[in-house]
């Protein structure tokens, strides 16, 4: 029967390298780990995105402000739910988007 190391026991070895070795194994790690892997486009991993629609609280986080925020844009209009279920409002990828823009642009 054949011991093979657990997650566990390669943590615990980590965690009692020195500095430097540690330092050299994550940059090993890093610039190996997915070298045979396809260098994958933003569109081939986010495409998907395009035509997804995201929850009021998804959207907030996306645009990086509070709920209140986002419903305060709502009510301004100027931002405009893409689809509304019950008392839930559903926000295109495409105008949050947009609507970063402008929030960078104002910052």
């Amino acid at each position: 029967m054949a011991y093979a190391l657990t997650a566990e026991d390669v943590f615990l070895q980590i965690k009692e390298m020195p500095e430097k070795e540690r330092v050299k194994l994550f940059t090993l790690v890093v610039n190996n780990a997915f070298r045979d892997q396809e260098n994958y486009s933003h569109e081939e991993v986010f495409g998907h995105l395009k035509t997804e629609l995201f929850s009021a609280e998804e959207a907030a986080n996306y645009l990086e402000i509070s709920l209140p925020t986002l419903r305060r844009l709502v009510q301004s209009q100027r931002l405009k739910p893409k689809q509304i279920i019950g008392r839930s409002q559903l926000f295109s990828a495409t105008d949050l988007k947009q609507i970063k823009k402008q929030i960078k642009k104002t910052l």
